[in-house]
């Protein structure tokens, strides 16, 4: 296992991050715990969750199990996400001062811990004032109640702001980043990341292997069935399948991910994650398994570096889809300028 810091702060996390959106869910208790203690022997350090995952559910199985494990509050970095409806009422959902601090206190009551290392908007709140969300964060860092602030699925121009107010307001900064990002969603490449670099922001993607895409575990023109996520859900499967499956560009990625497997007798997840892993600004990958087997499959690329030519081989593979302006034809010329001379 590789560390870093956690966007621009002090503390020090692993490069990957154990998600656990399937606790409670796909994953029952007993294998959470397993999966848990399979990532910490592997050298993680990272846990991330949030009060949507099944409810409450996934919260309190990481919060039992850090209370069977004496002393590993220590020794890791737990995050955890509000924002979603956790209840019937017009307040039940949000990033206002009156949803947050409930869904704060009640995400902190599940885990049994008396603070969370980073506490994250888990999309953005049209409803709601963004000064009134990074106020909330500011008074919950002063109350040691949180010790940093995130946010998830925000766009560029909603990132930016949030970090320009938080500074201009002299409060908590916003100090990492949840997208979805991987070799086949390479978008926020465009404005987002970007924003992180120049403001120090760290990036956690999530679903890093496009949902079981980059496993090789799909098949060009033949509709998924049995033990995979759209296989499982045949109504939802077929269509998410069908528009994967006619772009030519999914085929070429998911070639390249099998071509640099093969070649360095690794699986196409390690292969996917290591790119991911040293992505720019990127801090640290989430990983999101159902089973101990699957994790650590994808734990083998904690420490797998990838060769300049096989990155190129990625990156072009992957690279994404342009037509026109502002990021593709005159846009390109709108940002390039070169010194005189050379």
């Amino acid at each position: 296992m590789r560390y870093r810091t956690l966007g621009n702060t002090g503390t020090v996390v692993s490069n990957l991050c154990l998600g656990t959106m399937t606790f409670g869910a796909e994953t029952d208790e007993a294998g959470s715990f397993a999966q848990l203690d399979r990532f910490i022997e592997a050298g993680g350090t990272f846990i991330d969750t949030a009060d949507v995952y099944s409810k409450g559910v996934s919260e309190e199985i990481v919060g039992r199990w850090l209370r069977d494990r004496p002393g590993m509050r220590d020794r890791v970095v737990i995050a955890t996400k509000g924002r979603f409806p956790m209840g019937p009422g017009a307040n039940d959902a949000g990033l206002s001062r009156v949803h947050l601090t409930r869904a704060l206190d009640a995400s902190l009551r599940r885990l049994g811990v008396e603070a969370v290392d980073l506490y994250q908007a888990h999309a953005w709140d049209p409803l709601t004032p963004l000064p009134e969300t990074l106020r909330f964060f500011d008074d919950a860092v002063r109350a040691g109640k949180i010790r940093y602030a995130g946010v998830s699925n925000f766009t560029g121009w909603q990132l930016q702001k949030a970090a320009l107010l938080s500074q201009h307001l002299n409060l908590t900064p916003i100090v990492t980043l949840q997208p979805q990002y991987n070799l086949l969603v390479r978008e926020i490449e465009f404005e987002i990341v970007p924003v992180c670099e120049n403001e120090g922001i760290g990036i956690l993607p999530w679903s890093p292997l496009g949902g079981g895409w980059l496993t090789g575990k799909y098949r060009r023109d033949t509709p998924p069935t049995g033990a995979t996520r759209l296989g499982e859900n045949p109504d939802r499967g077929v269509e998410a399948y069908a528009g994967r499956n006619a772009q030519e560009r999914t085929w070429q990625v998911i070639d390249a991910v099998r071509q640099v497997a093969e070649k360095r007798g690794v699986s196409m997840s390690a292969v996917a994650l290591a790119w991911l892993a040293d992505r720019p600004a990127v801090t640290s990958v989430i990983l999101g398994a159902r089973t101990t087997e699957q994790l650590d499959d994808n734990l083998t690329a904690a420490d797998l570096l990838l060769h300049a030519e096989e990155t190129r081989l990625l990156d072009e593979a992957s690279a994404p889809l342009v037509a026109d302006y502002p990021y593709g034809g005159p846009g390109v010329q709108q940002r390039s300028r070169e010194l005189p001379g050379g």
